[in-house]
């Protein structure tokens, strides 16, 4: 008989593990792929991807859009602030905005699917 996993652990746990992993990748020195129009484009729209992901986490562990939002926009801005300590990364508000976005993004995109 498989042990049931407790309801707050199967909402949280890919929460914590995708903002493990966000963690991860902005620990790393940023790769040197040029300065490109296109390259500056994948990596913003990468930005939005994985905070979409993250804000359609977060909406599915709390239930509701607002704090789900506010949660997602305060870890891409705490994500910010770490890497102005990483080596070859920058900190910007342009990037949060993204992320936010990205977070806004996610949590709507949740939202029409479920109901």
């Amino acid at each position: 008989m498989i042990p049931r996993v407790p309801r707050v652990v199967s909402l949280w746990l890919p929460v914590v593990a995708w903002a493990a992993l966000i963690f991860l990748l902005s620990s790393f020195e940023a790769p040197d792929v040029g300065s490109g129009g296109v390259d500056y484009v994948v990596r913003k729209l990468a930005h939005l991807t994985e905070y979409a992901l993250l804000g359609a986490l977060l909406v599915r562990a709390t239930r509701r859009e607002l704090p789900a939002f506010l949660l997602g926009v305060a870890y891409a801005a705490s994500d910010e602030v770490h890497q102005h300590f990483v080596p070859g990364r920058h900190a910007t508000p342009v990037d949060v905005a993204i992320d936010a976005v990205g977070v806004a993004l996610g949590v709507a995109l949740y939202r029409r699917v479920r109901v």
